[in-house]
Formats: C-alpha cells, structure tokens, sequence
C-alpha cells in the first residue's frame, strides 16, 4: 500500500477551547492510530487557542509588547500543547517536537508532532512548511468552524458558507498581512506560500470527529476546500 503524507493544523480551539478537551482528544489520538494502520502517515502542527490570546490579552492590558513579544507568548503556549499531543501518541510519534521544518527530517516513526518555530508567522505557515518538506499536497485544517464564510459569521448572521474557492478568490477574503492574534481559516502568509506550491487546503470543524474521518477517507464531508 503506497503511504500518504497527510498534514493537519489542528487548532487550539479543538485542544483547549476553555479547558483541556479530553474526549476530543482521546477520540482524535484513535482515528489518527486507525488510519496508521491503513499506511498513512501524518504531520500535526497545534495551535495555541484560546489560552494563547488569554496570555497576550494580559501582556497588553499590564503593558505595550511589540508583536514580535506577543508571538513568542503564542508560540510559547501552542508548544505545550504539541508536547501533550506527542504524549498521547507514545511510541507512534517522533521522539521530540519539531519546530524548524526546514532541516531535513529522518521519518522513523509514522506521525510527527510540530509547533511554531519563530515569530512572524502562524501555524498555517509551519504546516504548509511540513507540507513542503516532505513533498505533501494535502493540508488539513481543523479549528471550531465549519466551513470558510463570505464574511464573519460571529458578525453577520447573513454570512454565506463556501465549499470550494480558489486560492485567489480566497485571498481576496482575508488580511492581506499577517499580525499576532489574527483569526483567520487560513492565515495570509501560508495562503500565498500553499498556492505557489499548489497545495490543496481543506477547512472544517474537528468536531465531530466522523467529519474528519470522512475527510481522511475521501469522502464527502462538512468543509470548504481551497485549490
């Protein structure tokens, strides 16, 4: 059975939406396992969530950081988050968290653990980095929202879900510039470097977790892709 490389950017809003999720996890870590053992390998980048911005709220409100202080707290909180996922997967994942996806990397084990390597950028970009690395075309992304909107659904209730969109169409929806916090499906930096590299980026909710079996199976799933 030939391997596939999958990448997944998996949110901290799905590692710690307010609490540490347990049973997201847990339910996670198996069907992860379960496609292991079909021959797939996979690349997981974590965010910081919530938690992350919790700390860069209280930076800002006590003093002035520059954004680069306030991605380094970032980086700093989705890291812990990446040990606990290398944790959970024991002897399946690589030995240590990987941060620069630009060395070489001996693939001894079928899943590796990465989180952000230095400010500037997000974990969008690291995963497309990943992506680059081992020459995958298929990155993952799960966070807490369904699909990519026309606008900001939390503003506008109006809001329209998108189910496929160019990587240009989609640029055009989002900042054109990267700043520490921002919220995006699919940051600006990582959006320009995936489409150069003509990856394919699926959007979608982690919960329920079917949905992204169904992504991993090649199914039809809830989610926008962006080619």
């Amino acid at each position: 059975m030939k391997e596939e490389t999958i990448i997944i950017s998996l949110g901290g809003s799905l590692i710690v939406p307010e609490e540490i999720d347990v049973s997201f996890l847990q339910n996670f870590k198996e069907l992860i396992l379960s496609q292991v053992d079909k021959g797939k390998k996979f690349i997981i980048i974590t965010g910081g969530g919530k938690i992350c911005r919790k700390y860069q709220n209280v930076a800002k409100e006590i003093c002035s950081p520059s954004d680069e202080d306030l991605d380094w707290i970032g980086i700093a909180s989705l890291k812990l988050n990446a040990e606990l996922l290398r944790v959970l997967f024991g002897e399946y994942a690589h030995r240590e968290v990987i941060t620069d996806f630009s060395n070489s990397i001996v693939y001894e084990k079928p899943i590796i653990i990465g989180s952000a390597f230095r400010p500037g950028r997000s974990t969008d970009w690291d995963a497309v980095k990943g992506a680059e690395a081992l020459g995958a075309k298929k990155i993952i992304n799960l966070s807490n929202t369904d699909y990519v909107y026309d606008i900001d659904p939390k503003i506008n209730p109006d809001a329209k879900k998108i189910e496929q969109i160019s990587w240009a169409d989609y640029r055009a929806l989002i900042p054109k510039e990267w700043n520490p916090g921002l919220n995006t499906p699919f940051d600006p930096i990582a959006s320009e470097t995936a489409e150069k590299n003509g990856m394919t980026v699926f959007i979608m909710n982690g919960k329920p977790i079917d949905n992204l079996e169904k992504c991993l199976n090649g199914e039809k799933f809830m989610g926008t892709i962006i080619s």
